[in-house]
């Protein structure tokens, strides 16, 4: 397990800069790629963070894919195809990583970096963030699973207008539909993202990944199934050191300790 030039981790907060400087901050294939690794090792054990936070390496967190080179494929079809497998896969890993997400939104998060805002648990912008599904702009439709995740943060009927007629949100627009959590100055977008980052992997670990989990299956599963899930889920917590400690030192009036 080492880090590599877009993944690091620190302080139990495993860290991806998905999109680089250089090419209009476009979401970096590299990235993509070294992430799917550190992610994949995670969830096979190898790696032990607890929280998974998303950056950018730029001014902004993501303006889109490199529409660039999407035009300079020989196969056009192919090209596309598979970067879209492999941000999905990203996707993928990170939802069923049952890890906190946190996102920090500075700039432009467009197209697939619009994408990847919708997976995070604690989105944080500045008053410069602006987010716009951007794909209708280059005659494609989107990916990243926008389709499927705007309809269930902002509801189906405005999610079809903001996609459809390719809507620019402003950070306010964005704080009062629910794709961002807190707005800070530009400047401290992605200090109080790694604060709160570190916060979370310094609390219950096993209480935060899995109200995670419980929350990433909220939007599929029946009330009951949802009730049952969370029934079995305290139970077990209550006889783990952390909710064990968690009582306890809630009835002894004493701050926890989670280590």
């Amino acid at each position: 397990m080492t880090d590599s030039p877009h993944v690091s981790a620190a302080d139990g907060v495993l860290t991806i800069a998905i999109s680089s400087p250089a090419n209009g901050t476009s979401l970096n294939g590299d990235a993509v790629d070294e992430a799917i690794v550190a992610l994949t090792e995670l969830h096979s054990g190898a790696r032990d963070e607890r929280v998974i936070l998303l950056v950018g390496a730029g001014k902004n967190f993501c303006a889109g894919g490199n529409v660039a080179a999407f035009a300079a494929a020989a196969d056009r079809p192919a090209y596309l195809g598979g970067l879209a497998e492999r941000l999905h896969r990203l996707i993928t890993l990170i939802d069923t990583a049952g890890r906190p997400v946190v996102i920090a939104a500075k700039g432009w998060a467009a197209g697939a970096g619009m994408s990847l805002t919708l997976i995070g648990d604690v989105v944080v912008g500045g008053p410069s963030t602006k987010m716009r599904p951007a794909y209708s702009g280059i005659g494609l439709s989107p990916d990243g699973g926008m389709t499927w995740s705007l309809p269930r943060v902002v509801g189906p009927a405005r999610a079809r207008a903001i996609i459809l007629t390719n809507r620019i949100l402003s950070a306010q627009n964005a704080l009062e539909l629910g794709l961002v959590s807190e707005l800070v100055d530009d400047e401290q977008v992605d200090a109080r993202a790694r604060e709160i980052a570190a916060e979370l992997a310094a609390g219950p670990s096993g209480a935060l990944q899995a109200t995670a989990a419980l929350l990433r299956a909220a939007p599929t599963a029946s009330l009951a199934d949802q009730l049952a899930a969370e029934a079995a889920s305290i139970a077990r917590l209550s006889g783990q050191p952390e909710g064990i400690e968690g009582v306890d030192a809630f009835v002894q009036k004493r701050a926890p300790n989670w280590r």
